[in-house]
């Protein structure tokens, strides 16, 4: 850890007001490893067998060790769905390990956990691992959610949220469902039913429900068109200052494909507008998932 604060050099769009981190040196990073994999035992980030790994991130986008590795497990061929509940729990409760530790820093605002997967979406290493962004700002998509505050009507039970057409599954209490205005075609959020800010405020048995209610979430995507889901995955918590009690965690889980091995590509209009056009209804998108019908995971001990 860096012994004084270092500043993100954010640039700020004057026309858009987006926020922009230019990192020319992420140019030189190697797309793929030269010899071997660097997360199996043995390799350069893990020298021993292990469970969950973390580790700063070489090749950082931001400075000030605020990019972190997760390794999910030493099988090099594994996936977050084939960790079964013990296996994803671990990666739980690294994730809330991490960040307690990254949000008690003074330069800390947000911390993001997230995970790309699939070379589709830019993951260079097979290898199943996540990445986690520990913000001096809270970022923009986060304060909009705060400051729309619907996380009762989108997350609750009711039309908009966590309705029966568009629940996908659920063990005790956690659940994963296609949003109501889903902007993937296979989008789902994963929640927990009653209101948490973070994963730290997670007792151990929610914490046992959300690993059990992703590892189905995401062996059904991979059973959808019997094939790997490409997907991108991040966790949305409240900013660490604790400014935002009401806020309801949740995990956004984007799948690349429309169709099988058939990409969602976004459009200029809907990056140009940020509206954005789905091709597949998603009451549509949850039966589908639900006949996809991935392993049920066993081991929460939860009905």
């Amino acid at each position: 850890m860096q012994d004084e604060p270092v500043a993100v050099p954010i640039r700020h769009d004057p026309l858009t007001g987006d926020q922009v981190i230019v990192v020319a040196a992420r140019q030189a990073r190697p797309n793929l490893p030269a010899t071997g994999c660097p997360f199996c035992p043995g390799g350069l980030e893990a020298p021993e067998p292990y469970d969950v790994r973390w580790f700063p991130n070489r090749w950082p986008s931001m400075p000030g060790d605020r990019c972190e590795v997760v390794l999910y497990t030493d099988d090099h061929d594994a996936t977050f769905a084939s960790l079964g509940v013990a296996g994803a729990r671990k990666v739980v409760d690294l994730w809330a390990e991490r960040t307690a530790a990254l949000g008690a820093r003074a330069d800390v605002a947000s911390v993001l956990c997230f995970e790309n997967r699939g070379p589709e979406v830019g993951a260079t290493i097979a290898h199943p691992h996540g990445q986690i962004y520990a913000y001096e700002t809270v970022p923009p998509r986060l304060a909009a959610e705060i400051a729309a505050d619907g996380f009762a009507t989108a997350l609750g039970d009711g039309p908009r949220g966590a309705s029966d057409d568009r629940l996908v599954c659920a063990t005790g209490s956690a659940r994963a469902f296609v949003p109501w205005a889903a902007s993937w075609p296979y989008e789902l959020v994963v929640a927990p039913t009653e209101r948490r800010p973070d994963l730290v405020a997670l007792p151990p048995d929610e914490r046992d429900d959300l690993a059990a209610v992703l590892v189905d979430a995401l062996s059904r995507l991979d059973a959808l068109f019997d094939a790997a889901m490409p997907y991108m995955l991040w966790i949305h918590q409240q900013p660490t200052d604790g400014s935002a009690p009401a806020f309801w965690l949740h995990v956004h889980i984007a799948p690349l494909w429309r169709g099988p091995g058939t990409p969602r590509f976004v459009a200029a209009a809907e990056v140009g507008a940020q509206v954005y056009v789905n091709p597949v209804e998603p009451v549509d998108a949850a039966a589908a998932l639900r006949t996809a019908g991935g392993p049920t995971p066993q081991g929460s001990g939860r009905p």
